[in-house]
């Protein structure tokens, strides 16, 4: 018989069919509580409410017998009993609080176990311990399934009633104080709520597992989204998908229904912890190695921008300064030919397009920049500084960097001494200057080509400029010992930074 035919012989009865309804109640009503549970950081309050309703379980035998309604009324006391014997022992005898939990569920479910080895001692009496650590979702009763309906029902309408008292004071509880919200009376009804999950959830996974249900489908969930909506869907419908699937893993291998749920779970939570679209290893391995090529990317161009300034425009001469092959340097260029840094890329000459060089001086921009930071803030010595501005100029904003030259004066040097390449601030045509007056030219022109007409009577944006006197219609200008004479409609095109000594 293949498994097909075999889950549809088993779910043909009445018991199979109860234990999967009761299944997707439990993962639904687990799910959404495990979500709050997680967020406050009450998982192990939840695994001691799941331990300490033992107890409260047999007195309701003792009193009532074999009732679902004293078993559920036992176990809500016992469950208040140790939310409050908790809060207690943390805020009078100052007792730790995973402390507090562990000597309060400890002791609770050590007299629970007491409890039902005294009364399975008397004549005619059969409580199977292991139905309450372990459960046994295939003996659910009609009783049972209206019990854990009506707690799912319940839990679902409390949560749509109190969603932004449970919103605000989860993530925003001084704000919530403020506001007259009373937190500790919503924290012991949550308490409520969880011991009602635990009591829906005992015939199914057990008082041991319950635990995984109420943690593992909200931990998936919250790896999966931000939005409190979202997660408690997903971890609703995570939930629902675990204990489902998990039963019917436990009939297809004839094993124990709540330890295969809580591995169903368990299985839900590793991919989502591989393959999460923001927080999954496998995505962040590939992010990682994409940023890594990145880098390697933007390192070319650096060295791309800095020969070119030199007036290096053949492929082979390019490939010899960079120590590369011309057919290597090519196949390098090509990522970046994708990213449209380049112009021209060929056997004959690699010409850098507008935002190539505009890329280009920000990753040089942000790397000087960064470097008179830590030398001139933070007083590192400029021996120290090349290896950690190396690492952040891939990730400087130009918001950031304009903020840093404020803070410092707008320098136009590093501390080794290199320029500074300017960006956008206190901007003025080279025309408007007079003679004697210094400026640096900015990296990001108006008009792209003006920084290659500049390249090629060698003038980079990394230069001082002197404006010099100069025939009518022209523009002087000294480079060092250098000087040059621009016409005046390409200086009334050229912005620059003008330079206060």
């Amino acid at each position: 018989m293949n498994a097909i035919d075999q889950l549809q012989e088993v779910f043909g009865y009445a018991y199979a069919q109860r234990a999967l309804l009761a299944s997707v109640l439990v993962g639904i009503t687990c799910g959404l509580l495990g979500v709050f549970i997680v967020l406050r950081n009450m998982s192990l309050i939840g695994d001691a409410l799941s331990h300490a309703i033992l107890p409260g379980v047999v007195a309701g035998f003792m009193i009532a017998g074999h009732s679902i309604f004293a078993f559920f009324t036992g176990s809500v006391i016992a469950g208040l009993i140790a939310a409050l014997s908790i809060t207690w022992l943390q805020r009078h005898v100052k007792t730790k609080d995973d402390a507090a939990i562990g000597i309060v569920f400890s002791a609770m479910f050590a007299l629970g176990i007491v409890g039902i080895s005294a009364v399975t001692r008397q004549e005619g009496v059969h409580l199977d311990m292991k139905d309450f650590l372990f459960g046994n979702v295939l003996g659910i009763s009609d009783q049972d399934i209206w019990l854990t309906g009506l707690i799912m029902a319940y839990t679902l309408l409390c949560l749509v009633a109190f969603y932004r008292f449970f919103f605000v004071t989860t993530f925003q509880s001084v704000v919530a104080g403020t506001t007259g919200i009373r937190s500790h009376l919503l924290h012991y009804f949550l308490m409520m709520l969880l011991s009602f999950a635990v009591v829906a959830s005992l015939q199914s996974v057990g008082v041991i597992l319950v635990v995984a249900m109420l943690i593992i489908p909200a931990a998936t969930a919250l790896l999966l989204s931000n939005r409190l909506k979202v997660v408690l869907l997903l971890s609703a419908a995570t939930g629902m998908l675990s204990a489902s699937l998990g039963l019917v893993a436990a009939i297809l291998w004839e094993t124990t229904p709540g330890p295969a749920m809580t591995l169903v779970a368990t299985l839900f939570y590793l991919l989502a912890m591989a393959f999460s679209p923001q927080k999954g290893l496998v995505v962040r391995w590939f992010r990682q190695q994409n940023r890594r090529r990145l880098q390697q990317q933007e390192d070319l161009l650096k060295a791309l921008v800095k020969e070119q300034e030199a007036g290096h425009r053949a492929t082979e001469e390019v490939a010899a300064a960079l120590g590369e092959s011309p057919g290597s340097l090519l196949r390098n260029l090509r990522p970046l030919k994708r990213r449209q840094w380049l112009e021209r890329a060929d056997r004959y000459e690699v010409q850098l397009s507008a935002e190539g060089l505009r890329r280009g001086y920000q990753l040089i921009r942000a790397h000087r920049m960064w470097e008179s930071y830590l030398v001139q803030s933070m007083g590192l010595q400029a021996s120290q500084i090349h290896q950690q501005a190396e690492q952040y100029e891939h990730t400087l904003p130009e918001p950031f960097l304009q903020e840093l030259s404020e803070e410092m004066g707008h320098p136009i040097t590093d501390p080794h001494g290199s320029p500074i390449p300017q960006a956008g601030q206190q901007s003025v045509l080279l025309s408007s200057l007079s003679p004697g007056e210094q400026a640096m030219l900015l990296t990001e022109q108006h008009l792209p080509e003006v920084i290659r007409q500049l390249w090629q009577l060698g003038i980079n944006p990394n230069q001082v400029l002197e404006i010099m006197p100069a025939e009518t219609g022209n523009v002087g200008l000294r480079l060092g010992k250098k000087q040059i004479t621009l016409t005046h409609a390409l200086a009334a095109k050229t912005y620059v930074r003008r330079i206060v000594s």
